[in-house]
């Protein structure tokens, strides 16, 4: 019995201290049940190849975006990402890269649209486990991260499809990321299909800009 207490403590103490440190409180913006949380572009190759063939005149700089769920203060991020598939996880997880922290930026829907959020977050839910769609086609086994976040909203029709390009917009080629990621897939590259993506979806009048999410300097 001694050797259970022993070993039991320190593991609920874990749990209780990770559970905290994603809080609400922990951040710099209070976030919200059905706030997108747009990530910038790393270094990899197809992450440069999303974000230069998808730019708009807003000029932002994403190549992922998942949806929060706060739950008793505890937020929780639910997304589709290459190797995960869909899933849902504490927001340090989410936020948490081999090489550190991303500060990933907030938007929320206006409030006119915010009556969509209840069902959303209900279907994303039924999603959670699906494989990831690494065709970037409709209709296709699993979801890509912008996919995901278009299905969960369809029904109110909050975001819309447009013709996806894997162009670079200066020279009218077909970026080298692109063209390597579909020879190993073994089929074209779906050019003028309808679809979406992060910048895209940020540039969305439904939406309003509200920050990058920062940890506290207290809870560092």
């Amino acid at each position: 019995m001694k050797k259970f207490t022993t070993i039991f403590i320190p593991v609920f103490l874990w749990a209780i201290l990770g559970i905290a440190q994603n809080n609400t409180d922990q951040f710099n913006i209070h976030l919200q049940t059905g706030d997108l949380l747009f990530c910038s572009s790393t270094s990899g190759e197809l992450s440069k190849a999303i974000d230069q063939a998808t730019q708009t005149a807003n000029q932002t700089h994403f190549d992922h975006v998942g949806i929060v769920e706060v739950e008793k203060d505890t937020v929780w991020v639910m997304h589709a990402a290459p190797k995960k598939g869909v899933c849902r996880e504490f927001i340090r997880q989410f936020l948490a890269t081999e090489k550190g922290q991303i500060i990933p930026t907030v938007y929320r829907l206006k409030i006119n649209y915010q009556k969509a959020i209840p069902e959303a977050i209900q279907k994303a839910m039924k999603f959670i486990g699906q494989s990831y769609n690494y065709t970037y086609k409709l209709h296709q086994k699993g979801l890509y991260c912008s996919e995901f976040i278009y299905e969960i909203f369809n029904a109110d029709s909050i975001f819309t499809l447009n013709p996806m390009t894997f162009k670079n917009h200066e020279t009218g080629e077909t970026l080298p990321g692109w063209i390597n990621h579909y020879q190993k897939l073994g089929i074209p590259v779906p050019e003028g299909e309808p679809g979406c993506n992060p910048n895209g979806l940020a540039s969305s009048q439904k939406l309003q800009f509200i920050g990058e999410v920062k940890q506290n300097a207290m809870n560092k």
